[in-house]
């Protein structure tokens, strides 16, 4: 799963006003997440990238029970804020990718160290049945352009280089930067023109205080 980066941008802090303003208007629920969100935060942002992707990656699977978007918004596909996840406590593979990738951001990590992947898992059925593949959706980072990136997952709670996921098969990858074909470096054009869930939840991300 290596990937072809370009030069990093800075990172962007989190806009704690905004943060403060959604969580109201999401409830008490999200209000306290919000300050849990907050020292998360205080304390990667003192750390090393290695620090950050421990503590970032251990919060929200923590913090967020498994549950699909019919249970939890009614609908089929629902891509959620970080906000929106953490108000809730639930959500699908999409959902903790999408936070980690937004809350790492916020705590001082480059975009271009980032990409959300679409893969494909085998995931075991039970006792005596052979695992199948599904859909499924981790965080990647990069140290650097040509390492092998470490799989921030919600199946596997420690954080492993993609070697040691040989489970995972990848499609597709993007960021609010670029979009890539499978796991090589061939552009496949603009994410937010291409992933309309992607476009939608970058803008309600943003309305929330994440840049």
């Amino acid at each position: 799963m290596v990937l072809c980066l370009t030069l990093e941008p800075s990172a962007r802090a989190l806009d704690t006003v905004r943060l403060q303003q959604a969580a109201v208007a999401l409830g008490p629920r999200a209000e306290r997440m919000a300050g849990e969100l907050r020292d998360v935060l205080a304390r990667s942002g003192t750390l090393d990238d290695p620090g950050r992707l421990e503590n970032i990656n251990r919060f929200f699977n923590r913090q967020v029970s498994f549950s699909n978007d019919q249970a939890v918004w009614g609908q089929d596909d629902h891509w959620a804020t970080p906000l929106e996840t953490l108000s809730k406590g639930l959500g699908d593979c999409e959902d903790y990718a999408i936070g980690k990738y937004f809350t790492l951001l916020s705590a001082g990590v480059t975009s271009t160290r980032l990409r959300l992947v679409y893969v494909r898992a085998q995931m075991p059925m039970g006792p005596g049945r052979p695992a199948e593949s599904q859909a499924h959706m981790v965080l990647a980072y990069y140290s650097e352009p040509t390492a092998e990136p470490l799989i921030l997952d919600n199946l596997v709670p420690d954080i492993r280089p993609a070697s040691r996921r040989p489970d995972l098969t990848p499609v597709f990858s993007f960021n609010r930067d670029g979009l890539w074909n499978g796991a090589g470096p061939q552009s496949a054009g603009d994410p937010q023109a291409r992933v309309s869930r992607w476009r939608d939840v970058l803008q309600r991300a943003r309305a929330e205080g994440f840049e």
